[in-house]
């Protein structure tokens, strides 16, 4: 079985709206697909994620809101905290980012990208950000974003 992780933080409810559309997407990607015991999605908040769901992922969606014209503190600790114990341990595995952000996001975007590159990630779709609301948009882009990173698993595209 496969394994779509999802790992956010939020200290409101936007950056939580997008992983749950994101989800909802998977799940139905794979309902369509009927391929439900084929692939997992595994949904967790940044302090509840650690090495070892990192090692059981196949693909990796990262969310986070943008503090400071950076990634959450949240976020960077899950990166301090996974880097080094699966480090040479995983190949290249998939992932995509979203945010939710008061200004521009590139900031976050640039410091994700940068440790990424060390786990080794591979950046699969350009980052969905939410500036200011979380539109229906942004909801129904994480829901397709959702939807294909859960039928790229499926496929084995992945």
């Amino acid at each position: 079985m496969k394994t779509l992780l999802v790992v956010y933080h939020t200290r409101g409810v936007k950056t939580a709206q997008m992983a749950q559309a994101l989800e909802r997407g998977a799940l139905a990607a794979l309902k369509e697909a009927d391929a439900e015991g084929e692939v997992r999605v595994v949904v967790k908040r940044c302090a509840d994620a650690g090495p070892g769901d990192v090692l059981d992922a196949d693909a990796i969606a990262l969310g986070t809101p943008e503090n400071f014209g950076y990634m959450s503190g949240a976020m960077k600790d899950f990166f301090d905290r996974t880097f080094y114990p699966v480090a040479g341990r995983i190949q290249s595995l998939p992932y995509a980012i979203f945010i939710s952000a008061g200004n521009d996001g590139t900031g976050a975007i640039r410091a994700i990208r940068r440790i990424a590159n060390g786990y080794p990630l591979q950046e699969v779709q350009e980052p969905i950000v939410a500036r200011g609301d979380v539109t229906a948009e942004v909801l129904a882009r994480c829901r397709d974003l959702g939807m294909t990173l859960a039928a790229g698993l499926e496929a084995g595209i992945y």
